[in-house]
Order: C-alpha cells, then sequence, then structure tokens
C-alpha cells in the first residue's frame, strides 16, 4: 500500500472542498493547519504545490486579520484570460512534469482528447526533443507548449 503523506491528505480535503462549493474555496490557513493540527507554513507548501495554474487552479490570497485564500478550479473554456496566465507560468523554459500537468488540465477542461495528449506528450519527451543540453530542451518545450496554448486560446 501506498504511503499517504499529511501534505496528499491535506490536499485532497481542499480538493474535497471545492468539489462540494462549485469549483471555488474560501479558506483561512490557521484554520485548515489548526483542523490538521500543523504549521500553517504546511498549507502554504500544499497550496504552492498542489493549487498550482499548471494543474489547473487560481489561487487568490488577502493577508492580515480578515485574510483568505481563495482556490479556484479553472474553466479555460469560459477565460481566455487564463490562457495568458498558464502561458506566462510556462515562460523561457518548462519541466517535462510541469508540461504534463499542463495538459491534463487542457485534458480536463475537454480542449485537448486523451489521443491529443498522448501525441503532444510523445513530441515533448526527452527522446523525441533529442537534445544533448537540458536547458534547451527545456526551451524547445516551453516554445512548443505556448505555441499549443496560444492555438488553443483562439480557438475556444
Amino acid at each position: 500500500m501506498a504511503s499517504h503523506s499529511m501534505s496528499d491528505t491535506i490536499g485532497e480535503y481542499l480538493k474535497k472542498l471545492l468539489a462540494e462549493r462549485d469549483e471555488e474555496v474560501e479558506i483561512r490557513r490557521s484554520d485548515i493547519a489548526e483542523h490538521f493540527d500543523v504549521v500553517p507554513s504546511q498549507i502554504n507548501y500544499v497550496i504552492k504545490t498542489r493549487f498550482t495554474i499548471q494543474d489547473g487552479f487560481v489561487v487568490q490570497s488577502k493577508r492580515g486579520g480578515g485574510g483568505y485564500i481563495r482556490i479556484e478550479k479553472i474553466n479555460l473554456m469560459e477565460d481566455s484570460n487564463v490562457f495568458d496566465r498558464l502561458i506566462d507560468s510556462i515562460g523561457d523554459m518548462i519541466s517535462q512534469k510541469d508540461e504534463e500537468d499542463i495538459l491534463k488540465t487542457l485534458l480536463n477542461n475537454g480542449l485537448l482528447n486523451k489521443r491529443e495528449v498522448h501525441m503532444v506528450a510523445s513530441i515533448l519527451t526527452h527522446d523525441a526533443i533529442n537534445v544533448s543540453n537540458y536547458e534547451t530542451e527545456e526551451k524547445v518545450r516551453a516554445n512548443v507548449l505556448s505555441a499549443l496554448l496560444c492555438r488553443l486560446k483562439y480557438e475556444c
């Protein structure tokens, strides 16, 4: 049986809250930390690693006494600005893992089907790009994925 970390448990809990509340939830970091008996920085870690734009989420926060963290599941079909944010998140370079997360988000939003995701993923593998320099590989991957997102943005 696979081990299940506290971060996984917290991530699943937050995703369950999202599903129950129409894909948007506002939380207080301290309340969630208290619920799971962890330090608030662990909540930050979970949000930063499991609720990224590449994974299909937008996170906003407000600091202070009445502060909150809002997590929203994005719908690429409804908001073309999210495409711009997704493209910006790629930057000049992207790892294969982050590229796979973006492709999964495109699949989950119905912008690509399973076959198309597999085809794009195969084009963006280390073996297919076939350059000896890791940095160049990530730059090529970023360029191809950004071009795909630009194209999808204008087709929606």
